[in-house]
C-alpha cells in the first residue's frame, strides 16, 4: 500500500481529503442502512407484507434489485452523480421489502443482537481496512473465488434441504465461513476506497459516482454479515 494514500488532498474534490472522502462514503452506506430497515420495518407494521408477498410482488422487487445492482456496478461512472445515488437508495428500498421477511421468521429481540453484532464484526474490519498498511489487493482473487465457493455449496445445500435431507451442521458451517468471508470482504472494500480517492484525482463527479459504488459495496458487505450473524443466533427462532 502507498503510503502517499494517506496524505493525499485534493482542492477541487466536494470530498476534500481521503478521510473527508472515506467519511462521506460510509455515510451513504449508512443512510442506505437506515432506508432499508425502515422500510422492512414499516412493510411488516402496515400489514403490506401480506399483500407484497401473496401476489407474488416480492418477486418483482428482487428482480429489480439485481437490475439496479448491475447498473450500479457497470455502469454507474456513465451515470449522473445524482441518478447514481438515486438508484442507490431505490436499490435500499427494494432490499427492505424483501428483507421484511426477518420480522416475520426471527424474533425482533434476535434481529436487534445479530444487528449489533454485525455492527461489531463489520467496524472491526472496516477500521483494520482504513487503517492498515499492508496491501489487500491481492485478497481481491481469493475473495471473488471464496464468495463463488460459497454461493455454490449454499445452492447444493438448499437443494439437499428441498429433497428432504437434514443440513444441519452444513448450514451452520457455511453461516460461519460465510461470515468470516465477508469481514474479510469489508476490510478489502475499505482499503479499495484509497484506490479509488487515489485514482479519480480531482475530479469531483467521479469522485461522487465512486463513493457511491463504495458504498454500494460496504452496503452489501453489511447486509450481508447481518444475514450470516442472524441465521447463527436464530436457529432457535425456527
Amino acid at each position: 500500500m502507498n503510503p502517499n494514500y494517506y496524505n493525499i488532498s485534493y482542492a477541487e474534490s466536494p470530498f476534500g481529503t481521503l478521510n473527508e472522502y472515506m467519511t462521506k462514503t460510509f455515510g451513504w452506506m449508512f443512510a442506505g442502512l437506515l432506508v432499508t430497515f425502515a422500510v422492512a420495518l414499516a412493510t411488516v407494521t402496515t400489514g403490506l407484507f401480506v399483500p407484497l408477498y401473496s401476489s407474488g410482488l416480492i418477486w418483482m422487487t428482487a428482480i429489480g434489485e439485481l437490475v439496479l445492482v448491475m447498473i450500479l456496478s457497470t455502469r454507474v461512472m456513465s451515470l449522473q452523480p445524482s441518478t447514481a445515488t438515486g438508484l442507490f437508495f431505490g436499490y435500499a428500498v427494494l432490499n427492505g421489502l424483501n428483507l421484511s421477511t426477518l420480522f416475520v421468521a426471527y424474533r425482533f429481540g434476535t434481529l436487534v443482537l445479530a444487528f449489533l453484532v454485525g455492527a461489531v464484526y463489520f467496524g472491526v474490519m472496516a477500521v483494520y481496512g482504513a487503517t492498515t498498511h499492508k496491501d489487500l489487493t491481492g485478497w481481491g482473487p481469493k475473495l471473488f473465488g471464496g464468495l463463488v465457493a460459497l454461493i455454490v455449496c449454499s445452492l447444493v445445500g438448499g437443494l439437499f434441504n428441498l429433497l428432504g435431507f437434514g443440513f444441519g451442521f452444513g448450514d451452520l458451517l457455511l453461516c460461519a465461513v460465510g461470515l468470516l468471508l465477508f469481514m474479510g470482504i469489508t476490510a478489502y472494500d475499505t482499503q479499495m476506497l484509497r484506490h479509488h480517492y487515489a485514482y479519480f484525482g480531482g475530479d469531483a463527479a467521479m469522485l461522487q459516482k465512486s463513493s457511491i459504488i463504495g458504498a454500494l459495496n460496504l452496503y452489501l458487505d453489511f447486509i450481508n454479515i447481518f444475514l450470516y450473524v442472524v441465521r447463527l443466533l436464530g436457529r432457535r427462532d425456527n
